[in-house]
């Protein structure tokens, strides 16, 4: 007697091996962690490097903190007492070559400085709550550019090209060294600007797209609206969403196995594996509720004035401390940034009220949690500011990219210093020049990445974060 077989519907199939698929990504993952244990260079010749620090880093992750628009450094954290003597007269030397728009004579700050910590730094009375902090500050006061226009300035910050699109910092760290965190992605960017680069400033250009900055809102919204979309699923459960992502990845593996690499198609698998795993942790992780009543005053969330960049800094924290590799929280206020052409006293000081508390609120609450000492705190838009006035009535300043500041704590670099000068006004940087190059290539090396040996091989040519330039500025580093 033949007996026949029972039939083996589609729907039985999945639900008896849907388990088996969901193993095979999680052996995958398990090996990812197992790879990352170690600590191995980079082959610079491979297409995908190996997410391992080149030598023990310093440094775990990034937070930073971009002012769009260009904070004026003269009058934030570059005192310069010949700037106020000679307000009013004429620049006593040659103005650059290149510039933005016509400017006139000097134009000493409207703000007080004060010295403040053991290190008596110069401050601004713009910023009295980072004052306070300056003894956990490494500030740059020599940064040059090559830029005098926002595009080309914010694009050379953010990716160390001007003029071609090229994978942003955010997308390198995340390249060599992946996220710490398999549930959430390895580069966030909080409220990003849409505009003088816009996605090109956190993109990952030919680098896998999974190393891309993932947008939170964008800066023409409030921080509470700076979520990710459908991270709820109302009608499936994370069982059911699994058996169907599981079917989908495999036919996806089929086709990739049948055509050979394809870059779009792997990445595609990527994402979707981690937007599935994003919905157990994203939600927890944006939610500010559960922080107390003390950490909302800390970041100035209490406060109107403060209340919105203050969530981007804490959602930041949140962040950083379950693994996400470089977090990216940008203010740029859509009706006065830190662009003033005019209006230079009602803007910066309310762009500074803005993000004093907050910043401080920052940097207190990593040092309280042990988390400033590896994780690496970065300040600062994409230029400078002219120390000769603009516009009418002598309150403006033109773009400068000749010479400017940003500021670095936590994260293995030497703190409560200021390295490098500008001129005696604040125009060009003068002594321990620091290019962008060499902010990149201190950055990596800071998180254990040799910026000579990261590399990703594109159109014929090995390319880097640094390009042919770039080098580590040893004299900050702890």
């Amino acid at each position: 007697m033949v007996h026949s077989q029972p039939f083996l519907s589609r729907r039985r199939l999945l639900q008896t091996t849907g388990a088996g698929f969901g193993s095979l990504a999680l052996n995958a993952m398990l090996a990812d962690e197992a790879r990352a244990a170690s600590v191995k260079p980079a082959s610079p010749s491979t297409a995908e490097a190996s997410p391992l620090p080149h030598f023990a880093a310093k440094a775990k992750r990034v937070i930073f903190l971009f002012m769009k628009g260009g904070p004026s450094h003269m009058d934030t954290f570059d005192y310069k007492p010949q700037l106020q003597k000679d307000d009013g007269k004429p620049l006593p030397f040659e103005k650059p070559r290149v510039q933005f728009a016509p400017t006139s004579e000097l134009l000493g700050s409207p703000w007080k400085f004060k010295r403040y910590g053991e290190s008596g730094i110069a401050v601004s009375e713009l910023f009295p709550h980072v004052a306070e902090c300056v003894d956990d500050l490494c500030i740059i006061n020599s940064l040059h550019g090559t830029n005098p226009a926002h595009g080309g300035a914010c694009l050379k910050l953010h990716t160390g090209s001007d003029v071609f699109v090229r994978p942003s910092m955010g997308a390198w760290v995340n390249y060599g060294l992946g996220t710490e965190n398999e549930n959430l992605p390895g580069f966030i960017t909080i409220c990003p600007t849409l505009a003088h680069g816009g996605t090109k400033n956190w993109g990952s250009a030919f680098l896998p797209a999974s190393c891309a900055g993932t947008p939170l809102g964008n800066a023409s919204l409030s921080s509470e609206q700076a979520r990710v979309k459908y991270v709820h699923n109302a009608r499936l459960s994370l069982a059911s969403q699994r058996v169907q992502l599981d079917l989908t990845q495999s036919l996806n593996r089929e086709f990739l196995a049948s055509t050979g690499p394809d870059s779009a198609l792997e990445a595609r698998i990527k994402s979707f594996e981690l937007a599935f795993r994003m919905q157990t942790e994203m939600p927890d992780a944006l939610d500010l509720a559960d922080e107390t009543q003390h950490m909302h005053r800390l970041y100035g969330i209490d406060e109107e004035k403060t209340a919105d960049f203050g969530r981007q800094c804490l959602m930041a924290r949140r962040f950083v401390e379950r693994g996400v590799r470089f977090v990216q929280v940008t203010h740029s206020n859509t009706e006065v940034q830190w662009d003033q052409h005019g209006n230079l006293r009602k803007g910066h000081e309310q762009n500074a009220a803005e993000v004093d508390k907050p910043i401080a609120g920052l940097l207190r609450d990593l040092k309280a949690r042990g988390l400033l000492h590896d994780t690496l705190v970065l300040w600062g838009g994409e230029f400078g500011r002219t120390p000769t006035c603009q516009g009418s009535g002598r309150d403006g300043r033109d773009h400068n990219p000749e010479g400017f500041t940003m500021w670095m704590a936590g994260g293995g670099v030497r703190s409560g210093i200021q390295y490098g000068e500008t001129d005696e006004y604040g125009y060009y940087a003068t002594v321990n020049k620091v290019h962008v190059h060499d902010l990149h290539a201190t950055l990596l090396h800071l998180m254990g990445v040799d910026h000579l040996r990261l590399t990703y091989r594109h159109a014929g040519r090995d390319f880097r974060l640094t390009d042919v330039a770039g080098r580590v500025v040893e004299d900050i580093i702890a």
